[in-house]
């Protein structure tokens, strides 16, 4: 008994001792693998003293919704988006304690929401209104892609295990938007799609958060800028909140 408990208490230590990696260690067997792409290092095998880093392929997957004329948290839960970021790490402090994020991102957001997107050409405005009852549409749906270029400052413990805070935020352009409205369902379901929005805002500012440990981060951003241009139209700013998930 007190010799399978010695053996236990060992492989313990030893499954410890080699978890806990700091970055420092000659014998670290998890020296150059800061994501989940672990045993990647380029074309060469990567040196002993190179910095590590970390959060340059990332994935938000996330709820999408807006605020002002409208409140939060009254469209569907099924308002999904998705952001492909790419980015280079560039380390601020000895052991990429702290560094800078710069790259491009591609995003791509749903909100799903129980009105009506009512275009005025000649006002040049958009208008979010109410279902009524004789609208018999199942849902609607506005969407849209965009590119922008992220910029942030990260904050790191220097583990391989570590807790990360990123602050950023982005400017780009709303490549396309579209508003989508279904009728029916199976053979009798209908589908109108309109990509007109005179007053579309193709200008993007905005500011974002990741805050996680290791790969996975919750994350938040904010539209400084409405989604419609025109003063009359409906004052809508985009916000995600989703997880991020580090590939590399």
């Amino acid at each position: 008994m007190i010799k399978n408990l010695t053996i236990l208490i060992l492989c313990l230590a030893s499954f410890t001792a080699t978890a806990q990696y700091d970055g420092k260690g000659e014998n670290e067997v998890s020296r150059f693998r800061p994501g989940f792409i672990w045993y990647f290092t380029g074309l060469k095998p990567a040196k002993v003293e190179k910095v590590r880093k970390y959060d340059r392929l990332i994935f938000d997957v996330t709820y999408n919704d807006w605020i002002g004329d409208r409140d939060l948290f009254q469209n569907h839960w099924s308002s999904i988006g998705l952001n492909t970021n790419f980015m280079f790490d560039i380390p601020l402090s000895k052991g990429n304690t702290v560094s800078l994020g710069l790259g491009v991102s591609h995003e791509f957001k749903v909100i799903r929401h129980n009105g009506l997107l009512i275009e005025d050409e000649l006002a040049g405005t958009t208008i979010w209104q109410e279902k009524s009852a004789i609208d018999k549409f199942n849902k609607g749906i506005f969407g849209g892609n965009s590119f922008t270029i992220p910029i942030e400052l990260r904050f790191r413990k220097e583990s391989w295990r570590h807790f990360k805070f990123h602050l950023g935020g982005k400017v780009g352009y709303q490549v396309n938007a579209y508003s989508k409205y279904v009728t029916g369902h199976g053979s009798t379901r209908d589908v109108e799609k309109d990509y007109g929005f005179s007053d579309l805002n193709g200008l993007i500012y905005s500011a974002h958060v990741r805050l996680g440990l290791r790969n996975w981060a919750l994350f938040g951003s904010y539209n400084f800028n409405t989604i419609f241009s025109n003063s009359s139209s409906t004052k809508l700013n985009h916000v995600q909140m989703g997880l991020s998930v580090s590939l590399f």
